[in-house]
C-alpha cells in the first residue's frame, strides 16, 4: 500500500558510452530521469542535445512517411539492441529527410489530383443545369455591343408576370429548365436599358446564374472534354499510385531499419537535461526502485564492464516533492487504480488507498444497491462487455457480486423482500438500525482517512501540522469529542465538564496551531483562524 522506496542514482560513464548506458537504463524499465541541477556548475555541458534534436528530427520524418506510405512497423527484435552512434543517427536522419522529400513531391501531387477531380465533378454537376440550351455557352459569358444577355433562375409563380414585363420594356424571356418552384431562364434585349431592367429583375426575385469559365462550348462538347479531362485525372492519380506503391517496396525495408535505430536512440534523446557532461565525461542521474538496483547494476556491469562508476543513496528530507511515485498494485485492482488516479497520485512516502477504496467502494454500493437479481444483472453484464469496457470488467463484476451479496443479506430480488429469505435483515423492517449503521461507517471512513493524513503527514517531516492541523490528530479529537458530547446530550440529556473538555481541549489546539502559522496582520489572522480552524 506504499510506493515502491526510491534510490538516487547517478551513473558516470565516458561521453562515447553514454548511448551504451541510456540503453541499459531503458532495458532496466524501472529508471526514472531527473534534471541535475545541483551539478550546473561542475557539469554545465549538455552532450546529448544534438543527439536529442537529430531524433526528434528524424522521428518527426519518419512518422510523416509511415502515414504516407500506410506502412505498419515491425517490433525490434530482440537480437538486435545495441547503442546508436550520433554519426549513424544523423546518416538516418539525412536519409529519411531525402525520403521525405519524395514523398511529399508525390503527396502534393495526390492533394492536386484529387482536388481537379473534386473541381471536375463539381463542374459535370453544374453542366447538368445547362443541358437543354442548344448553344455555345462562352457566347452567354461574353458581353455584346448590342445585346444584352442574361441568365438566370425567377420562381414559376413570378414567371408570366416577368415576361409580360419584360415585353413592355423590348426584352424576350425564355425558359429553358423547371426544376421544382424554380424557372431557369435567358432575358435577352437591346442595351441601353441596364438600370430599368435590373429594378424588374430584382422585384421578380431574379438570381444570376454564373457559368463556369470552364465552359466554352455547347453544353455536349463541354461534358465531353470534361469526361476526357476527368480520365487523364484517373490515370493520374493510377500513376501516382504505382509511384506510391514504388516508394513503398522501395524503401520498405530501410524504412523498418530506420525505424529501429530511433527505437535504440530514443533512450538516450528522452533522458533530457538528466544528461549532463563536461569535456569526455557524462554523468545520467535519476530514480530507481530499491528492488530494482541489483537488475540494474548487472545489466551496466554486463554490457559496459568497468567502464562506469554508479553512486546510489537515499532520498534527502527537501527531496522528496522531487521522488517520482512507483505503485504497484494487483493487476485485478487495474480499474480502481485508474479512479483513485482521477483525484490525484501519492507522493512517495505517502499511503496509496487503492486497497482501502476498492474495499469501502465496493461494500459501500452493496450496502445502497443491495439487490440480488439486480447485482446479478450488472455483474453478467460487466462480464459479457468485458472487450469494450476492458480493465473496468473487473469493478462493474466486483459491484455487482456486492449487491448480490448484500441482496441476500436483504432478502431482496428485484425488488421484491418477499421472494426470499433474508440472512440478516430487511432494510425497510427496522430503518433505525440501517440508519445507525450508516453513520457509524461514515464516522468510520472519516477516522481512517484522517488517520492516513496523519500518517503521510509524518513521513513527510511535518510534525506539528499532524498533530494540530484541523486535519491532524487535533481535528481527529476535536471530532470525536463533538460525537462524544452529542451522543451523551441526545441518550442522556447531559452535557458535562467532560464533554466540554473533550471538544474546547482540541479546537483550542487548532486555533493556536492557525494562530502560529498565520504570520499576517492582526484583523486578517483573526479572520483566517477562526474561518480555517
Amino acid at each position: 500500500m506504499l510506493p515502491l522506496k526510491m534510490k538516487r542514482v547517478a551513473v558516470h560513464v565516458l561521453s562515447e558510452d553514454a548511448p551504451l548506458a541510456a540503453l541499459v537504463l531503458a532495458e532496466c524499465a524501472a529508471f526514472n530521469p531527473e534534471s541535475a541541477s545541483v551539478l550546473q556548475e561542475e557539469l554545465p555541458e549538455f552532450p546529448g542535445e544534438r543527439y536529442r534534436d537529430l531524433y526528434r528530427s528524424a522521428q518527426s520524418y519518419l512518422d510523416r512517411i509511415l502515414a504516407h506510405c500506410s506502412l505498419p512497423m515491425s517490433p525490434l527484435p530482440p537480437q538486435a539492441i545495441r547503442h546508436v552512434q550520433e554519426s549513424a543517427l544523423a546518416e538516418t536522419e539525412d536519409w529519411l529527410q531525402q525520403v521525405w522529400a519524395k514523398c511529399s513531391e508525390c503527396q502534393e501531387g495526390m492533394r492536386r489530383i484529387e482536388e481537379e477531380q473534386k473541381h471536375i465533378d463539381q463542374l459535370l454537376t453544374t453542366l447538368e443545369k445547362f443541358q437543354a440550351l442548344d448553344i455555345d455557352l462562352e457566347l452567354l459569358q461574353r458581353g455584346k455591343t448590342f445585346l444584352d444577355m442574361r441568365l438566370g433562375t425567377v420562381p414559376v409563380d413570378n414567371l408570366k408576370r416577368l415576361e409580360e414585363a419584360l415585353r413592355l420594356a423590348g426584352f424576350l424571356l425564355t425558359p429553358f429548365l423547371l426544376l421544382g418552384n424554380t424557372a431557369q431562364v435567358i432575358a435577352a434585349g437591346h442595351t441601353g436599358k441596364a438600370s430599368e431592367i435590373d429594378a424588374v429583375l430584382q422585384a421578380a426575385g431574379w438570381r444570376t446564374l454564373e457559368i463556369p469559365p470552364e465552359f466554352k462550348d455547347r453544353p455536349e462538347k463541354v461534358r465531353e472534354q470534361l469526361l476526357r479531362r476527368r480520365e487523364q485525372v484517373v490515370e493520374e492519380n493510377a500513376t501516382q499510385c504505382r509511384t506510391l506503391e514504388t516508394t513503398r517496396q522501395e524503401f520498405k525495408d530501410r524504412l523498418i531499419a530506420a525505424g529501429h535505430t530511433l527505437s535504440l536512440a530514443a533512450p538516450l534523446a528522452e533522458l533530457g537535461e538528466s544528461l549532463r557532461g563536461r569535456g569526455a565525461l557524462t554523468l545520467i542521474s535519476g530514480w530507481v526502485p530499491v528492488r530494482e538496483m541489483a537488475r540494474l547494476e548487472e545489466g551496466l556491469q554486463r554490457r559496459m564492464p568497468r567502464r562506469f562508476v554508479l553512486d546510489a543513496r537515499d532520498p534527502l528530507p527537501q527531496e522528496h516533492g522531487l521522488v517520482p511515485s512507483a505503485l504497484r498494485n494487483p493487476r485485478i485492482l487495474d480499474s480502481f487504480n485508474a479512479l483513485v488516479r482521477n483525484y490525484g497520485v501519492p507522493r512517495y512516502g505517502e499511503f496509496d488507498p487503492t486497497v482501502l477504496f476498492a474495499l469501502s467502494f465496493v461494500a459501500m454500493f452493496g450496502m445502497m444497491f443491495g439487490d440480488v437479481g439486480h447485482g446479478a444483472v450488472i455483474a453478467i453484464g460487466g462480464l459479457l462487455l468485458k472487450r469494450k469496457i476492458k480493465i473496468f470488467s473487473v469493478f462493474v463484476v466486483a459491484i455487482g457480486l456486492s449487491s448480490m451479496l448484500f441482496g441476500a443479506l436483504y432478502g431482496s430480488v428485484f425488488g421484491y423482500e418477499e421472494l426470499l429469505h433474508p440472512l440478516w435483515m430487511a432494510p425497510l423492517s427496522d430503518p433505525n438500525r440501517m440508519l445507525t449503521l450508516a453513520l457509524y461507517w461514515g464516522i468510520g471512513f472519516i477516522l481512517v482517512a484522517t488517520a492516513l493524513t496523519i500518517r503521510n503527514r509524518l513521513v513527510e517531516g511535518h510534525v506539528l501540522e499532524a498533530l494540530f492541523d484541523g486535519k491532524g490528530l487535533a481535528g481527529m479529537l476535536f471530532y470525536l469529542g463533538v460525537l462524544f458530547g452529542a451522543g451523551h446530550w441526545v441518550s442522556q440529556s447531559r452535557f458535562g465538564l467532560l464533554e466540554t473538555l473533550l471538544i474546547v481541549v482540541p479546537l483550542g489546539a487548532i486555533l493556536g496551531y492557525k494562530w502560529h502559522e498565520n504570520k499576517i496582520p492582526m484583523g486578517e489572522k483573526i479572520l483566517v483562524v477562526f474561518i480555517e480552524g
